[in-house]
């Protein structure tokens, strides 16, 4: 296998996590000459939020195969004299242009970045936690409350990367894909007379003259059965998503030219229906080659039955590579940019109905369950009795209360919410 293909890696599975907002703090402005100065805890810092950034300069997802975990910074806490912490950094991690995220339990697209320094909010920093200052009324003008900061978001992500083209090159094995790569381009792929010789997909830029380019990629061979990842399978069909315009390149020496194409066809489309219907320029391969150019007419005649117009060319001696060139380009001046692979993620807000759950635990304990309420019994100072009877607030207001009620629980029951244990008591 070649260094350049050891070095291609287009998956892979991170995990990011946000930094936590810093705790607000209960204190009390105390001078010498300033009698009952009053609560002048600070709030805490904001969290850091981490985002997924475009760097123009990658061309692969490698550092993720060394690195899976990412943090960002913790927000600073509070300090007296109403002095707020220092919010942490956010995180920037940097993948190459052509990368999809999505969450993999959900399979949810996060984002879709495909241009330098595109950037998308992966896990959003946690709020920083409010001071007994905040909470000053005018009927409790000494609060002994304060809020801990709020737990960043964690997430798992997976990556994929899809080779941003303006061509794809298709084909069975064999069929001189990378040979006629190399021959309109500078790329150099390793080329050889067995199949699967590329096992990574290639780019390559094509000068068109007049200052104009096509960006190329070279799918690697296709087989039956790719869509459901036989062969080398899907992991690289998925590089065809991106691109706008298809040379489908026929092998000449095949027996059966026109069913190689149909078999390509159907594995696009069963891998993806809109695949199949991408414009494409089909030619046929290694007409230098006096056994090929003898059934050239008749294959040709195959393919004008069903409509579709055949070129004919050599990649290994160059003949009608050019042409086959412009007849891309001009299709590719016809087609559509296609911005993004599917609509923008839209953030949809919870079902208030859904907010918690009860659940009775083997144990006997009864469990609440759900973020929001997890969230609050997180930010809580359980050493303060201002900050338990909030905390009780909380509870009547989301209903949770009612509903333990509803759930049989009786004085001295031990409640868990999250990593915390309570005693019920009336």
């Amino acid at each position: 296998m070649a260094q350049n293909e050891l070095r291609f890696i287009d998956e892979a599975r991170i995990n990011v996590r946000a930094g936590a907002g810093g705790n607000g703090v209960i204190h009390f402005r105390r001078e010498k000459h300033v009698p009952l100065g009053g609560p002048d805890g600070g709030d805490g810092g904001e969290g850091g939020t981490v985002f997924l950034v475009v760097d123009g300069g990658l061309n692969t997802l490698l550092p993720f195969q060394r690195r899976h975990n990412f943090r960002a910074q913790n927000g600073r806490n509070g300090g007296g004299n109403n002095k707020t912490g220092r919010s942490g950094a956010d995180l920037e991690i940097a993948v190459p242009p052509g990368t999809v995220a999505r969450e993999p339990a959900s399979g949810a697209l996060l984002g879709d970045l495909t241009e330098s320094g595109q950037r998308v909010q992966a896990a959003r920093g946690g709020k920083g936690g409010r001071g007994n200052a905040r909470f000053a009324t005018s009927r409790n003008r000494a609060p002994r409350v304060a809020e801990k900061g709020e737990p960043g978001e964690t997430r798992d992500l997976a990556l994929e990367l899809r080779l941003i083209a303006d061509v794809g090159i298709v084909g069975v094995p064999n069929a001189g894909k990378s040979t006629f790569l190399a021959a309109v381009s500078a790329a150099r792929p390793k080329i050889a007379d067995y199949p699967f010789t590329t096992l990574a997909p290639n780019l390559g830029v094509a000068d068109l003259g007049d200052y104009r380019t096509l960006v190329l990629a070279d799918i690697p061979g296709v087989i039956e059965g790719a869509h459901a990842g036989v062969g080398l399978g899907a992991a690289f069909l998925r590089h065809v998503q991106r691109t706008r315009v298809l040379i489908h390149l026929l092998d000449g020496l095949s027996d059966q030219p026109l069913a190689d194409y149909s078999q390509i066809q159907s594995e696009l489309a069963l891998f993806d229906s809109e695949l199949a219907t991408k414009p494409q320029v089909i030619a046929l391969n290694k007409t230098d080659l006096p056994e090929v150019a003898a059934r050239l007419p008749a294959i040709r005649a195959q393919f004008s039955e069903r409509g579709q117009p055949l070129s004919a060319v050599s990649a290994i001696a160059g003949r009608g590579v050019r042409q086959l060139l412009q007849q891309a380009a001009e299709l590719l001046a016809a087609t559509p940019i296609v911005t993004s692979l599917e609509e923008t993620p839209v953030y949809r807000p919870p079902n208030d109905a859904a907010d918690f759950e009860i659940t009775r635990e083997p144990d006997g304990c009864l469990r609440i369950s759900g973020e929001r309420i997890e969230r609050a019994a997180q930010m809580t100072y359980w050493e303060y009795d201002d900050a338990v009877l909030r905390f009780q607030r909380i509870l009547e207001g989301l209903g949770v209360r009612s509903a333990l009620q509803q759930q049989g629980v009786c004085e001295g029951d031990t409640v868990r919410i999250g990593q915390h244990e309570l005693e019920w008591i009336e």
